[in-house]
């Protein structure tokens, strides 16, 4: 099941000195950590968040996540991560996180996260529930705001 045609869901962070390395850029790692805040984000947003999914005896395990760098955040560089889901299976659903520079538009990275739905009793894999998948679908258009800015 592919997803419609929606507005991603937008986060914006605001670049810290600590997730910068000795070059004055973002360490490579934290994109990764990016790719996960935006995906939690877009899971509030979307789904009501991970506890609700461990309310009902479901959670999500990432399987794989990839990142294909294209330019540099550098410090108090403010962020836009576009997220949404791009496939949803069976017990399999995948998001893409888009990070762009705010202000320019520039084209940091591409992340890809697959995550598996398991269950919370015995932590196997389990079909996501239509419920679910159907608020997948529908996405969620907002934008979080976290720079700190008034």
């Amino acid at each position: 099941m592919e997803n419609r045609d929606t507005s991603p869901f937008q986060l914006l962070i605001r670049v810290r000195y600590a997730e910068c390395d000795a070059q004055g850029v973002v360490f490579n790692a934290r994109y990764a950590d990016y790719a996960d805040l935006a995906a939690t984000e877009f899971m509030r947003a979307t789904l009501g968040g991970y506890q609700t999914l461990l309310n009902q005896g479901l959670d999500t395990q990432v399987v794989n996540l990839s990142i294909k760098w294209k330019s540099s955040a550098k410090f108090d560089d403010i962020i836009r991560l576009e997220t949404q889901v791009t496939k949803i299976g069976n017990t399999s659903f995948t998001l893409s996180v888009v990070i762009y520079d705010k202000e320019t538009d520039r084209l940091i990275a591409e992340c890809e996260i697959v995550y598996v739905m398991i269950s919370t009793n015995d932590f196997q894999k389990t079909p996501i529930p239509d419920a679910l998948k159907q608020k997948m679908q529908c996405s969620s258009e907002g934008v979080v705001d976290m720079t700190g800015t008034l």
